[in-house]
């Protein structure tokens, strides 16, 4: 008998013993068409193949794909794939599982599914379920539920797919919150209801709650595009909402990671890659160098590392292509060597996938949280607390400061306004930290070569003295006259010094 068929019929018999006996039974292995025994087989393959720990398929994804097919014992191509495969998750009711146990149970179960329906041709399930809008707008007069549902469609179509979901949420929770605020405490209820001393009122309760200036210029932002859209629509909008200014915000640079906190964190990338036995751990550890030097080399945000396609890769040219990255604009990134050689890495062991995009978690996608959460390890390893759109910052950063002209950088990094690169040579620009330095070291140079200026009890007798000075402070001083960068003021008095020094040798004489 196969050996996975028969750990699969160990299991579900310690399954069953306390199963009660009216609840659905599993059958085994042998009661299975050839069919469903041919898939059970191929999962397991499709499984190691994405990046599955031995433990996990084992005891886990396995398992539930039997527990599946026992309870439809038919070929599973007449199943109802919206239906069927939920039985499992009667039987693990039935069992008494623990809420741990039925959440894994409900994510194995759809890992099953989403791998029937590769085998059967389908099209990926939507990863999103639709957003459910009614909880914001519940109460809202039906003029601004209608209009603000026609708003966020027209947003909508500038969303990259990936950020969807995350965008929705955040427009709802932002404009219910505002608009809740203006209809239950100010009494708006038409659109001419609404004053500025309203908006103003909404502003004071954030602040009230200790919400920050940005996040408060957030919501002024949001509600001055909902009025700006309901002007473009033939509403009567009076320039006074228009004009409510955003708060101050401080002026904060990019944070950016220093070479040495570069080093130890590639450093702690390199070792797992190097450490790494089974093709499992190979698998991710090469997945991680990629993204990180894809992330500081690329300069990429993570959701165009996360839309990143096959198609886009051009490693023999030394470049990837963009596509409709933020403000829906495409460009090109030019690859390193060290970049493109972790990125061929990656590929000769992410295996063959159902889905083109570049960098593949358990036959799905990257995600934020995924590529967050690896990047916080790796920091803790390393030492370095590091989070994705600082690698961006990095990157800018070093580019600048390497004698990469500021046009360049922007169309690297996909800037629509050359002032929000600049913002990089605010944080950190190495001409200015030199000229600084150079600046500085003349003037302590001026300062330690000059005499002492002389007490006043003293001076009369110091006249006459004869003014012995080093032939090396000579010599520096002639060095600083010489240079064109020394302030009119500094010239002066070095030169004054030098006139006293001749004098008292008797080798000037100045006419009384």
């Amino acid at each position: 008998m196969n050996p996975y068929l028969h750990n699969y019929d160990r299991h579900l018999s310690r399954s069953c013993r306390k199963l009660p006996v009216d609840a659905l039974h599993p059958l085994p292995s042998l009661c299975w068409p050839e069919e469903n025994i041919t898939l059970y087989m191929k999962y397991r393959t499709w499984l190691f193949e994405g990046g599955a720990g031995y433990t996990s398929a084992s005891n886990i994804y396995m398992p539930i794909a039997g527990h599946i097919l026992g309870l439809n014992p038919v070929p599973y191509p007449q199943w109802d794939l919206a239906k069927d495969p939920e039985k499992v998750l009667a039987f693990a009711r039935a069992r008494g599982g623990s809420a741990f146990r039925m959440r894994m149970t409900g994510l194995a179960m759809n890992k099953f599914r989403r791998f029937i329906r590769l085998e059967l041709g389908m099209k990926e399930a939507p990863r999103f379920k639709p957003f459910a809008t009614e909880r914001y707008i519940a109460g809202f007069p039906d003029w601004l539920a209608t209009e603000l549902g026609r708003y966020q469609r027209s947003l909508e179509r500038n969303w990259r797919p990936t950020r969807v979901q995350a965008n929705l949420q955040g427009f709802w929770s932002k404009q219910g919150r505002m608009w809740r605020f203006l209809c239950e405490k100010q009494g708006v209820k038409a659109f001419s209801d609404l004053k500025r001393v309203h908006i103003l009122a909404f502003i004071d309760h954030l602040l009230d709650e200790k919400y920050a200036s940005s996040t408060v210029n957030c919501y002024l932002l949001n509600l001055r595009g909902f009025l700006v859209f309901l002007q473009q629509e033939g509403y009567s909008v009076p320039q006074a909402l228009l004009r409510v200014k955003t708060l101050k915000t401080p002026d904060s640079l990019p944070k950016y990671l220093n070479d040495e906190q570069i080093i130890r964190l590639r450093d702690a990338i390199l070792e797992k890659v190097s450490v790494a036995t089974t093709l499992s751990q190979r698998r991710q550890a090469l997945l991680d160098q990629a993204v990180f030097y894809i992330l500081w080399h690329g300069g990429l945000r993570l959701g165009e590392v996360e839309d990143l396609r096959m198609e886009d890769l051009d490693l023999s040219g030394r470049r990837l292509s963009v596509r409709t990255g933020k403000g829906q604009k495409d460009r090109t990134v030019y690859l390193t060597k060290v970049c493109i050689q972790a990125i061929q890495q990656y590929l000769a062991v992410r295996g063959a996938n159902a889905s083109d995009h570049v960098f593949i978690y358990h036959h799905a996608p990257l995600n934020r949280s995924f590529v967050g959460s690896r990047l916080k390890t790796l920091g803790g390893k390393a030492g370095v607390s590091v989070y994705a759109h600082q690698l961006r910052h990095t990157c800018a950063t070093q580019l600048l400061n390497a004698g990469c002209r500021i046009t360049s950088i922007q169309k690297i990094l996909g800037h629509k306004n050359i002032n929000t690169t600049l913002i990089y040579a605010k944080a950190y620009n190495q001409t200015v930290a030199d000229d600084f330095y150079a600046a500085m070291e003349r003037v302590e140079a001026r300062l330690d070569l000059l005499p002492e200026k002389p007490d006043d009890e003293s001076a009369g007798e110091q006249k006459d003295e004869v003014v012995k000075v080093p032939a090396g402070t000579l010599q520096k001083w002639v060095e600083l006259l010489s240079c064109p960068d020394l302030a009119f003021q500094e010239r002066l008095g070095i030169a004054s010094k030098l006139q006293g020094v001749l004098q008292s040798h008797g080798a000037l004489r100045v006419p009384g």
